[in-house]
């Protein structure tokens, strides 16, 4: 599988823009032979942009949504749509898809196939409360899901996610190989950013595909760095802070053969405490 995460640069609040850098995004990374593209966290919105997140907000039905299902379908390339702002109750109207409330937002990845069929739903677990309004202005998600693709079991997660390393055993437990990571991750927190990120790695024995946003989001800046790291932690594709295109070529028997050479995973044991 040829990966391509998709480091872009949102102008704040403005939608139209944004969906047309995905777009090209996704357009050349599949002319460049990537088998999946991976779009970072508010691609569309800019994370940072608190105040547009209801006028930015849509359901798993939405027109934008629905465009880059378009997209993957015309390019035939899987699209982890990054994340959007999910109007839970729109979603909830629109489509049989399960919502974590009744009303308000979600911070939701999609996993697009390339044939366009929504694949995957993840909804953000554990929501930034530092320097943020997100905690106050979105809903957590609650389930897990994964799905095959070119030989991969592949799982989402969201930015602060990787804080929380139990939240990637339960995907252990659902047998994901690759996980992608869509994120807003700002200055100054660069080696909290490629520690945590290869630690979850490491510690999984999976493949990682951690992608970032880059440009000025108000006050803050976001760092890029996105990276692939492999089932031994090794980054094997990286850039810098501009915007760009990371590709990575992932080998499926890869993920097993570090196990089984390996067998940390199999060495676990549950904590007992009297």
């Amino acid at each position: 599988m040829r990966l391509a995460l998709a480091q872009l640069a949102p102008t704040m609040g403005d939608v139209a823009a944004n969906n047309a850098a995905a777009h090209d995004a996704i357009a050349a990374a599949a002319a460049n032979g990537a088998d999946v593209v991976a779009l970072p966290e508010l691609w569309d919105v800019g994370y940072f942009a608190f105040e547009a997140y209801p006028d930015a907000a849509e359901s798993l039905a939405g027109e934008r949504l629905a465009s880059i299902a378009d997209a993957a379908d015309e390019h035939d390339v899987a699209v982890l749509a990054g994340t959007v702002v999910e109007d839970l109750a729109a979603t909830a109207a629109d489509t049989d898809a399960a919502v974590p409330a009744e009303t308000g937002y979600a911070n939701t990845s999609v996993l697009f196939d390339a044939t366009g069929e929504r694949r995957l739903v993840y909804r953000k677990h554990h929501l930034f409360g530092y320097d943020s309004a997100e905690a106050d202005l979105l809903v957590p998600g609650e389930r897990l899901e994964t799905a095959d693709v070119g030989g991969f079991t592949v799982a989402a997660t969201t930015c602060y996610d990787l804080r929380f390393p139990e939240l990637y055993r339960e995907l252990v437990e659902l047998g994901a190989t690759l996980v992608l990571v869509p994120s807003a991750w700002p200055y100054p927190r660069v080696e909290h950013w490629r520690t945590l990120s290869r630690a979850r790695a490491v510690e999984n024995q999976w493949y990682l595909g951690a992608v970032n946003g880059v440009g000025a989001q108000g006050e803050s800046r976001l760092l890029g760095r996105s990276t692939v790291y492999d089932p031994w932690g090794t980054p094997i594709a990286t850039t810098d802070d501009d915007a760009d295109v990371v590709y990575a070529d992932l080998d499926p028997s890869r993920v097993a053969d570090v196990r089984e050479e390996f067998p940390a995973l199999a060495d676990r044991r549950d904590a007992e405490c009297e």
